[in-house]
């Protein structure tokens, strides 16, 4: 039955013509109590010709051949209605005309309604039955999969049948949930719809292989509640997109998706709207240097929502840039902006950007981030984190620029490696600064943790090693990080940009710190795996520099709430600048000698915190401590 896959439209509409003159003899049949006149057989034969002829040109006229029989739907019997019921008036017409001044029509009127409904339902019954067939058949070769869809609403019942779709399962829906006590006991195409407090026993009783959430306005702590219970069950959860978001209205198989890692947050995605953000970005130059990164290109995303009068988009990263400005140019509404390759190492070129642009805001994204990367390159970690930011920053004090936000990690705090070191001296130039008096810029520096999804993440790592079959690498079963997506990362330093009055460093309360190990167990639990069995877990030591838990404030208790709840501000530091200044600058100088010790001990003396961690630079505390 290979052919019902895809049968042909030249033999569909051949078909429905065979139908239809069945259609039409049967009418007739029907209308005398199946004994036709004699007289009416004599022109029986002309006036078939004549109502297949009306109907070819109906069927052609609206493509009601044109469906894909397997995919056969409520729109596709519209068509056949209209093709039959365009006929039936072009037939009725022309019998008119024709038979004016007769005693009677050339097709009786009768035979006309009775061969519009059985022809109508012997097109759609043909259809349907190609179809039930089609599914049978592919059904019987597949693997049944038991799935249950939470949400009976609209969503839910396409969701039903846009997996019917798919030729990859056999899909046994067993049933719809839905929260909403109103809906419960009743039917989508035949499927019963369960209240919501029934999932866990249909997890535990039915050997559910997938969950689908097909249900737009579910709050965090109930969706969390379901994805947990089925992680419980190892029941893998997939979700649909908002519908304004389906292609053509209409939803796609590869647009079910597992759920977004922000989904197994331990805490609510935080979100911010502020009016103070549009109002020192609108109609403004801003300049968002890393914009090739994932918060520099977040940044980029969100700030073009604000209507600034120029984004000036700064990065070394031809590829990178070359992406972000294809989203540009696909963004519903205009974006004025620049595109710079250049590195923020390099004088001129900075200072040729700001000279030319005159950017109002800075934000100042871009960073070397990768900690055993940097550990083996220490000299490079400084160029461009610690010279990077002192270049970027004296040039926003020469140009005027009346806020400069820095981007910072929780890893600058008591740092254990090159790279938290390197940041934590960028934080400290940048308050430095600050503290001149007669000068406009105000610095702000936003600290936080692990971005999900970011480039190099773990996330990301975790998803490629899952694809590939595993293992899953961690370094430590003990390890933990503070997580936050993209979004939230970029919306704090939008956020701190708007407060800011300068010499803050703005962090976000992130909820506990989230243990990887868990982490990598729900996210193979989520591809509807099971750790141990098709994926394993190893883990591979600690990195050279890694430490096994990070802070966000050196001290806690040393810190001003805001306005909004989920932000904090570390209070001002005062640093004297001309004493950071020569520090840095004579940090700075030793990169020509390339000599990794040299650099790391003079990064230890100013920032005494710094104490290395599972790297060879620990001997240099050694020293110290003689």
């Amino acid at each position: 039955m290979k052919f019902l896959n895809n049968i042909p439209r030249w033999l569909v509409f051949q078909t429905d013509l065979i139908l239809c003159g069945i259609s039409f003899f049967l009418s007739y049949l029907l209308r005398y109590n199946f004994n036709v006149p004699s007289e009416r057989w004599n022109i029986i034969l002309i006036a078939f010709l004549f109502v297949i002829a009306v109907k070819a040109f109906a069927i052609l006229g609206t493509k009601s051949y044109a469906g894909i029989i397997k995919y056969t739907s409520i729109e596709d019997a519209k068509r056949i209605f209209y093709a039959s019921g365009l006929s039936l008036v072009i037939i009725f017409v022309i019998d008119i005309v024709i038979t004016r001044g007769f005693d009677q029509y050339f097709i009786p009127f009768g035979v006309l309604l009775i061969d519009f409904f059985i022809a109508s339902v012997l097109m759609a019954g043909f259809r349907i039955i190609s179809k039930i067939l089609y599914y049978e058949n592919r059904q019987s070769k597949n693997e049944k999969v038991n799935l249950m869809i939470f949400g009976a609403g609209e969503a839910g019942s396409i969701t039903k049948k846009t997996l019917l779709q798919d030729d990859t399962y056999n899909y046994n829906i067993v049933g719809f949930l839905d929260d909403d006590k109103a809906k419960s006991s009743g039917f989508i195409d035949g499927v019963r719809i369960y209240h919501g407090d029934n999932l866990e026993s249909f997890l535990y009783n039915n050997n559910i292989k997938f969950l689908i959430l097909a249900i737009a306005n579910i709050g965090f702590t109930r969706k969390k509640e379901i994805i947990e219970l089925c992680l419980q069950y190892d029941v893998s959860v997939r979700v649909i997109p908002p519908v304004q978001n389906w292609i053509n209205g209409e939803l796609s198989l590869k647009q079910i998706k597992e759920v977004a890692i922000e989904d197994i947050l331990e805490r609510p995605v935080i979100e911010i709207e502020d009016p103070e953000i549009a109002s020192i970005l609108n109609q403004e130059t801003v300049l968002v240097s890393g914009a090739a990164g994932s918060i520099g290109s977040e940044l980029v995303r969100q700030i073009s929502t604000y209507k600034p009068k120029m984004i000036v988009l700064y990065d070394q990263s031809e590829t990178g840039l070359y992406e972000i400005q294809n989203e540009l140019l696909e963004l519903p509404y205009n974006v004025n902006y620049e595109v710079i390759v250049g590195d923020v190492t390099n004088k001129e070129r900075v200072n040729g950007v700001f000279e030319k642009y005159k950017p109002r805001i800075a934000y100042h994204a871009a960073a070397y981030k990768h900690v055993p990367l940097m550990e083996e390159n220490p000299s490079e970690a400084i160029s461009v984190n610690v010279g990077g930011t002192k270049l970027l920053a004296d040039t926003a004090v020469k140009h005027g620029v009346e806020k400069f936000i820095m981007v910072s990690t929780d890893k600058a705090v008591n740092p254990t490696n090159v790279m938290g070191a390197s940041k934590r001296m960028a934080e400290i130039y940048c308050q430095s600064l600050n503290n001149i008096s007669n000068q406009q810029t105000s610095f702000i520096i936003t600290r936080f943790g692990n971005v999900l999804g970011s480039n190099g993440s773990v996330i990301p790592r975790f998803k490629k090693q899952i694809a590939d079959g595993g293992p899953v690498t961690i370094t430590h079963p003990d390890i933990t990080r503070y997580f936050m997506t993209i979004p939230e990362a970029s919306q704090l330093v939008l956020e701190a940009s708007a407060m800011g009055k300068g010499g803050e460093i703005y962090i976000f309360d992130m909820g506990e710190p989230i243990k990887i190990l868990n982490l990598a167990k729900k996210m193979i639990k989520l591809s509807g795996l099971k750790v141990g069995r098709d994926i394993q877990i190893i883990h591979t030591g600690l990195r050279p520099g890694e430490k096994l838990y990070e802070e966000l404030l050196a001290d806690p208790d040393n810190v001003i709430p805001t306005h909004h709840p989920k932000i904090m501000i570390g209070r001002p530091e005062n640093h004297d600048f001309n004493e950071v200044k020569d520090n840095i600058e004579g940090l700075l100088e030793l990169l020509y000698t390339q000599n990794a010790n040299d650099i790391v001990a003079r990064l230890k003396s100013f920032i005494p915190e710094y104490i290395s961690n599972n790297s060879e630079f620990e001997t240099l505390d050694k020293k110290e401590d003689k």
